[in-house]
């Protein structure tokens, strides 16, 4: 049940792809300050085109980082002390692109250059169209990331974007907040 959850005091990075599924981020926040954890966000660029900064660090009350070479008058480098910080990275939603991303070490943006420096679990909660997750790449790319240690919630079968029925839709909060409180 979601009220045992016990997040408080946790550091919790989230980290918001561009996808549509990027306003459940909004959701996400709440539930976990609703159980006192301290969330920080990272938006990719394309995450921004689906839900404003403003409303996640609203939600959040944190500062949200969007761009890794902001200049922001802090001496801080904000993606080693994000990475720091974290007792747990979660990504919701994360589309193909970043998955493929970062198994492949690719770290051109802040989000990735955090993952690249955390020590703390990933966790990784894909949202796409049913045939992109489904498609062989991501899924050798989801594959050798759970061998590197990520951890992932799969997609759910449902009503998509595109208006038809599949699995590819982003995991209940339930399943999101029951897979990272077992980590």
């Amino acid at each position: 049940m979601l009220l045992s959850l016990d997040v408080k005091g946790k550091t919790i990075v989230l980290g918001v792809t561009g996808g549509i599924a990027a306003y459940w981020a909004a959701e996400i926040i709440g539930a976990l300050r609703d159980r006192e954890a301290d969330v920080h966000v990272i938006m990719t660029k394309n995450a921004t085109h689906f839900i404003s900064p403003l409303t996640l660090q609203t939600i959040s009350e944190n500062k949200v980082l969007t761009n890794s070479f902001e200049l922001s008058g802090e001496i801080e480098i904000s993606h080693i002390s994000y990475a720091k910080k974290a007792d747990l990275i979660l990504v919701a939603p994360a589309t193909a692109n970043f998955i493929g991303k970062i198994a492949t070490g690719i770290a051109d943006d802040v989000l990735s250059t955090t993952i690249m420096a955390v020590n703390a679990p990933v966790l990784i909660c894909p949202a796409m169209n049913d045939m992109m997750w489904a498609n062989k790449i991501v899924q050798e790319n989801v594959e050798k990331l759970k061998k590197h240690g990520y951890y992932f919630v799969d997609p759910e079968y449902g009503v998509m974007a595109c208006g038809g029925m599949g699995v590819g839709r982003l995991a209940s909060m339930e399943s999101i907040l029951g897979k990272l409180m077992a980590l």
